[in-house]
């Protein structure tokens, strides 16, 4: 599977660079090493530099010198325009991260390169589209400032009731699945971009979306096992740089306890870097979200994660409060102040990988030559065309339109009265 030549690329480290990143840990206080572990969330679309939301996001970056920004939906020149902005405004270059599934029409609101969902390209079963998909995704989002993608859902739709993956995951067969989740991983990675398989250990069995509540799940290590983990031991195989934490309570797993995996030594370490050996970067979910908020509140939340084993913690409620909260656990000795180096090395080093310590912002005049231009448009299109499904002709009508055309009925069927438009 070729790479595209014109794409950015992830550079070894030198002898050079792993100096560079040693002397800003041992150069940083301990307030801005803690606070590179911080990643709000910003929405992408245009803001005037003297604005509410710019201005906060100026604060982060310039006062509390977060390590990164989450990017949220925006085109990709206003996307662009807003992440150089923050760049120049920030000590230290920014990791910016954002949720690349399915390709950046996910996040971009105009413009991207449309592919199908996830399920749509497991429709297909074909490991190139997943991993075109993946390279164009890296392309298209590094040309406006992106560097890992909180991608690809490696999750397994085991649970047809599942109110927040469904459609986002490939499918229900776990090796079907791990094939794609590697593809996808190889196609981000090969064209100069992160990539992170979430939401660990498996968000697929559940009922309940963790964004406002607690899911939970009682299977055992055996199902897990023959499950929900065999794409995330394809995607460590594939050298996935990030993995992302499930808000899901897992008894038998996390035995004796009701929380969510995030908070779980027994689930991040145990299992994730003890039994699967993963050493990258462990990201939480969003710790502002419902499942993690209403079980231990906004502060105890990113040192619990930490405790647990994440290295990125995204998204806390509270920017400041939560670098408060860190630098509390660190002088009461609750965090040893070498786990916070270690983490922090982790990611300085992937500033460095990335090249953002000699180029931080991206060409606005390169941005339209390379985002949604035909080669991927159509590239996207016959993915599109390949993931249309029949389930099932029952009465024969498609075969009968081989002979010609015919006047045929469609029915759509909806849930909770929702409306579609014209088909």
């Amino acid at each position: 599977m070729p790479t595209n030549r014109t794409s950015p690329v992830l550079v070894p480290m030198t002898a050079a660079a792993t100096a560079h990143v040693q002397h800003l840990i041992d150069s940083l206080p301990l307030r801005d090493k803690v606070a590179q572990l911080i990643m709000p969330w910003l929405l992408g679309g245009y803001e005037p530099i003297d604005g509410a939301e710019m201005r906060q996001a100026l604060t982060w970056v310039d006062s509390l010198k977060v390590g990164g920004i989450i990017i949220s939906i925006g085109s990709p020149t206003e996307i662009a325009a807003k992440l150089n902005a923050l760049q120049r405004a920030a000590p230290l270059p920014l990791l910016v991260a954002s949720d690349l599934e399915g390709g950046t029409t996910f996040r971009f609101s105009v413009g991207g390169t449309a592919f199908p969902t996830q399920m749509g390209i497991g429709a297909g079963g074909r490991e190139d589209d997943a991993y075109q998909m993946g390279r164009i995704t890296a392309i298209e989002g590094r040309a406006v400032g992106i560097h890992l993608a909180f991608a690809p859902v490696a999750d397994v739709n085991s649970n047809p009731d599942n109110p927040i993956i469904n459609i986002r995951s490939f499918g229900g067969d776990p090796h079907a699945v791990a094939r794609l989740v590697a593809a996808t991983i190889r196609g981000i990675r090969d064209n100069g971009m992160f990539a992170t398989a979430k939401h660990f250990p498996g968000h697929g069995d559940t009922e309940v979306d963790s964004h406002l509540s607690l899911p939970t799940i009682t299977a055992g290590w055996s199902r897990f096992d023959t499950l929900e983990l065999v794409p995330f031991r394809a995607a460590i195989a594939a050298g996935v740089d990030a993995v992302m934490s499930a808000h899901i309570a897992l008894p038998a797993l996390d035995p004796g306890q009701q929380r969510p995996g995030t908070l779980a030594p027994p689930i991040l370490t145990g299992i994730l870097r003890d039994s699967l050996h993963f050493t990258g970067v462990v990201a939480t979910d969003a710790l502002s979200m419902g499942a993690i908020v209403k079980e231990v509140g906004a502060d105890e939340a990113p040192v619990l994660a930490f405790l647990a084993g994440s290295d990125l913690l995204l998204m806390p409620t509270d920017a400041g409060r939560a670098i408060d909260a860190m630098i509390r656990a660190v002088e009461s000795g609750r965090i040893p102040r070498e786990r916070i180096d270690q983490s922090v090395r982790k990611i300085l080093t992937m500033k460095a990988r990335l090249g953002l310590f000699q180029r931080r912002e991206v060409d606005l005049n390169h941005v339209s030559s390379v985002v949604g231009r035909a080669e991927y448009r159509q590239i996207g299109q016959d993915v599109i065309q390949r993931s249309i499904t029949l389930l099932k002709d029952s009465l024969g009508t498609v075969d009968t339109l081989r002979s010609g055309p015919q006047r045929v009925s469609l029915v759509v069927m909806t849930e909770n009265g929702t409306t579609l438009g014209p088909t």
